[in-house]
């Protein structure tokens, strides 16, 4: 890590602490909602009617959580490389300024990338202590299920900024969210698993960055073993880290000459 690219995370550190209440909600609550929702509400009557049967003979709040902890930090991950970077490289145009001083565009894809890892841990965090109130997960395995959880959401946040940085406008965006990040939330084992998707669409599942992030997650969490060795599933979203940092620089040094 250069300096430049530390200079570039400052930045984003001393913004953060100007505008951090205002993600409090989304950081705190949203765990507690969707705990309380999904978990506790929902979870009733799945467990009333046997649905712990499959989901490994755990009642449903505790499998969801650490599907929703991977979920979250996805949705982070993924978020804070789109918006933002838009700012940077067309709103604002703060990257054409910051590229007057010393810093270079991999200064600004490795300080992006290790701030979004500042906040995946963030997020991990207090989601993990929620999960812990809700007696959805026993210590100290809920704190090793963070390492996993921030792992997918750089796993999202590297190939977003790559995509982003090469976007005119933000309508490539919102159909992002629409059609990727939202589907990926629903099928991608967070909320059931996805066995009981219908045959066509399981191998899909099975790619997706998100199933893998869930079932390194849970398996943790839960101290169950997995279908496929834990490695396999870190390699797949290690990759997709590093080939989406690679592309990111290349994009966006291409935006910025532009």
């Amino acid at each position: 890590m250069t300096a430049p690219a530390l200079r570039v995370y400052e930045v984003h550190v001393r913004a953060y602490r100007r505008v951090w209440r205002g993600s409090v909600i989304s950081t705190f609550f949203s765990p507690v909602l969707f705990l309380l929702a999904m978990g506790i509400g929902l979870g009733q009557l799945v467990d009333a009617n046997g649905g712990s049967e499959s989901l490994g003979a755990v009642s449903y709040l505790v499998f969801l959580a650490p599907g929703l902890l991977a979920a979250t930090t996805m949705q982070t991950g993924a978020g804070d490389s789109a918006w933002p970077v838009m700012l940077g490289v067309k709103w604002a145009k703060t990257y054409d300024a910051a590229l007057a001083t010393p810093v270079r565009t991999d200064d600004l894809v490795y300080g992006h990338l290790l701030w979004v890892t500042t906040r995946l841990l963030l997020v991990a965090v207090v989601f993990t202590i929620v999960m812990a109130f809700f007696g959805a997960v026993s210590m100290p395995w809920g704190i090793l299920a963070i390492a996993p959880a921030v792992l997918t959401g750089l796993a999202f946040a590297a190939p977003v900024l790559a995509f982003t940085a090469q976007l005119k406008n933000e309508t490539g965006l919102t159909a992002m969210f629409r059609f990727g990040i939202t589907p990926l939330f629903l099928f991608s084992g967070t909320f059931f698993p996805v066995s009981q998707l219908p045959d066509w669409m399981e191998p899909f599942a099975y790619l997706t960055p998100l199933w893998h992030g869930v079932v390194l997650t849970r398996s943790i969490a839960l101290r169950e073993p997995t279908a496929l060795a834990w490695w396999v599933h870190a390699s797949y979203l290690v990759g997709l880290v590093i080939v989406g940092t690679l592309l990111a620089r290349r994009n966006l040094a291409k935006r910025l000459r532009s």
